[in-house]
């Protein structure tokens, strides 16, 4: 008889391992490409050309220290072309809710390091404000904000890619 529950026992504890996770899965799109261009479309992060962008901090402006600084990497696209690739790391604040949608908020300083030439550089700092969705489904960049200024709304099922024209 004790075979019996220990046989019994073993099956039941084998068929709640094997049930099914009926929770969806929430989907998870942050990461950013940020494209930095002129009016004529020259990429302005090259950090070999005059007049563009040849070092740059990114610092998060709603840490809770005053130089907090964010973890980005500086790629290249396939066509030679420089951008910014930003992931996380930047404080997240709630700024609306509305059922079981939440919107939070990043803000980003930005210092960057201009070649005016060979010998001659400037600073240009400039802030940028990334809005993020949250809901059970997605955790998403909803609208990015480049001195105040709408750059990027997010569009379903497209990456995020933000051009910023200086």
């Amino acid at each position: 008889m004790k075979q019996l529950y220990i046989a019994f026992f073993g099956l039941i504890l084998m068929l709640q391992s094997c049930k099914t996770d009926e929770d969806p899965v929430q989907r998870i799109d942050q990461t950013m490409n940020i494209y930095i261009r002129d009016n004529a479309g020259k990429d302005l992060l090259h950090p070999t050309n005059t007049g563009s962008y040849v070092s740059f901090t990114l610092n998060d402006a709603l840490g809770e220290k005053d130089v907090n600084p964010v973890p980005y990497s500086l790629q290249v696209a396939n066509d030679s072309v420089f951008y910014i690739n930003y992931i996380a790391g930047a404080r997240r604040v709630l700024i609306a809710e509305n059922g079981d949608s939440q919107t939070y908020r990043s803000i980003i300083a930005l210092a960057l390091q201009k070649k005016l030439t060979p010998t001659t550089s400037s600073t240009v700092n400039d802030t940028m404000e990334i809005q993020y969705r949250f809901t059970p489904e997605v955790f998403e960049v909803s609208k990015v904000f480049y001195n105040k200024q709408l750059r990027f709304t997010k569009m379903p099922d497209q990456p995020n890619v933000v051009t910023i024209i200086k």
